[in-house]
């Protein structure tokens, strides 16, 4: 049976004068569970398993998950690099394990990953002994275009409350982030969900490279919360160029946006925002 994303708690409420009651309506939680990602490579005739990562993550879209992961750290180039993803049989952690299978043609050289097998919901790139690693990873990815995309501040504007009213989970629960794809005339193309808002990217990243979008270069991706340096990575990796996030940017995120050309717009809401990288593809 399939693990829900949501799961409903009996509560208590205080209220503004300190008294205590017990309701008998339900409320609703968003769920965290364990994802564990394998990996299947190497020769037909030495064919092996690798745990590459556990994360803590909302069920729902796990293959997207498992996919965008392995494309935004650089081990997989496109989704026919895939043979098969698949969920491991198990009665002790249904649907918790996905078996990722790759051809025989893909070069793996796992020991440059540098990633510990555990990560939390709220930090991609915890497992990471080196930002040095991460740098090198993206840098391998980037593309160089010397087209410049233009949008409105007017459409920027209206990004995020699309992306709110789109946000289903979060209306029932409020515990989740979201990343949305949203083309050049402001229609929104891919939303995603999860308790970590490294996962909901890897998710939207996923069904994109599944979709054959990728490079990002002509999207705008919109951002639920803060824009962390491990969300500007998983951005250069897809060649996304212009970021927009409802809260503030982290300084290694700016610096991230600038090596990599990237506008990154933060604090966007009630018709503002700050620029802090990349303010050329802003028609103001």
């Amino acid at each position: 049976m399939a693990v829900s994303s949501v799961s409903e708690v009996e509560i208590i409420k205080i209220n503004a004068s300190g008294s205590t009651h017990r309701v008998h309506e339900k409320d609703w939680l968003a769920v965290e569970e364990p994802l564990e990602i394998r990996l299947i490579h190497g020769p037909d005739s030495d064919r092996k398993s690798k745990n590459i990562s556990i994360t803590m993550r909302t069920p729902g879209n796990d293959f997207e998950l498992a996919e965008g992961f392995l494309y935004t750290e650089g081990i997989i180039k496109n989704h026919s690099d895939i043979i098969n993803i698949s969920y491991f049989n198990s009665l002790l952690n249904p649907e918790n394990i996905v078996i990722i299978e790759i051809k025989e043609s893909v070069e793996l050289e796992l020991a440059k990953l540098e990633r510990n097998f555990y990560t939390t919901s709220s930090c991609g790139v915890c497992g990471k002994s080196s930002i040095d690693a991460v740098k090198t990873t993206a840098d391998n990815h980037k593309i160089i275009s010397n087209e410049t995309i233009k949008v409105s501040k007017e459409l920027i504007y209206s990004l995020s409350d699309i992306l709110r009213k789109n946000q289903n989970i979060f209306e029932s629960t409020g515990g989740l982030h979201a990343s949305a794809l949203f083309d050049l005339e402001g229609n929104l193309i891919i939303t995603r969900e999860d308790v970590g808002r490294h996962n909901a990217l890897d998710k939207l990243i996923g069904v994109a490279l599944f979709q054959n979008l990728l490079p990002l270069d002509k999207y705008i991706l919109m951002l639920s919360g803060r824009a962390s340096f491990e969300l500007i990575q998983k951005a250069a990796m897809a060649n996304i160029k212009i970021v927009a996030a409802v809260g503030a940017p982290s300084s290694l995120a700016v610096q991230m946006a600038n090596e990599f050309g990237i506008t990154l717009i933060g604090f966007l809401r009630d018709s503002r925002f700050n620029i802090y990288s990349g303010e050329e593809r802003i028609l103001r």
